[in-house]
């Protein structure tokens, strides 16, 4: 599994402590290293891309996309010039990934 976050963040933190608690093995990477478009493309897959922008982003409200959403490769292009608009944290098992942290949705990606 992979575990996709920012170490400054406070609900990924929460969620690594869920992870570290639950004995859940994951691959950690950070964020604030930011994702390729092509690495973006690939996480999204079929999803929903709207999804995995953060509401919570200055950019997000500054370009006022929950009224005016940008397109697909728009928001990939924005995502991976600005790490901050990705939701996170993000887990992700096989084809299924849990976008923010839920601990129902941790639990049942990570078996438990």
């Amino acid at each position: 599994m992979k575990f996709y976050q920012k170490p400054t963040c406070s609900t990924c933190r929460k969620a690594k402590k869920w992870l570290e608690a639950n004995d859940v093995k994951v691959t950690e990477i950070d964020l604030n290293q930011g994702l390729s478009e092509a690495e973006l493309d690939a996480l999204i897959g079929s999803r929903d891309y709207l999804k995995f922008l953060n509401f919570r982003n200055e950019l997000y409200r500054e370009k006022n996309m929950k009224a005016n959403p940008p397109s697909r490769a728009e928001a990939i292009r924005l995502m991976s010039l600005h790490p901050n608009l990705i939701r996170r944290p993000l887990l992700v098992s096989g084809s299924k990934i849990a976008l923010g942290f839920d601990e129902a949705e941790f639990s049942q990606l990570a078996g438990r």
